[in-house]
């Protein structure tokens, strides 16, 4: 028996190191600018997202309804880590932190399509981001 499915397992790493290269390429920005959440920041999250979906896929099949769960509490839990960002300042009436919430956002969806290997759409979001 053996334990290691090569072929599966270079796809797996295609598919996180894209997650990996997409959102550091993110976080590299924000990162260069001083912004909040940074390269480990956004990498950590596009692995996250992308080590999900693959499991997700890995486990249920491609076409199932399951993997759409897993894509469902990945947008919900990633809006809860995102939303942590946000400050509201009273004084100035200020809001700070939403484009770092929507960078986070962003870096995890191209984690997920990246755990996809819908890599065409991830390099095209990242581009255009």
């Amino acid at each position: 028996m053996n334990l290691w499915d090569w072929p599966a397992f270079w796809d797996d790493c295609a598919r996180i190191g894209a997650a990996a290269l997409l959102g550091g390429a993110l976080g590299l920005e924000r990162e260069w600018k001083g912004h909040w959440a940074g390269l480990r920041t956004h990498m950590m999250v596009a692995i996250g997202c992308a080590v999900f979906v693959i499991g997700g896929v890995n486990l249920a099949g491609e076409h199932s309804e399951a993997v759409t769960r897993v894509i469902q509490g990945i947008t919900a839990g990633i809006g809860f880590l995102g939303a942590g960002t946000i400050l509201k300042l009273d004084e100035k009436q200020e809001i700070k932190g939403l484009t770092t919430a929507a960078s986070i956002w962003l870096a995890a969806a191209l984690g997920t399509v990246a755990g996809l290997a819908e890599f065409a759409l991830a390099v095209a979001a990242a581009l255009v981001s």
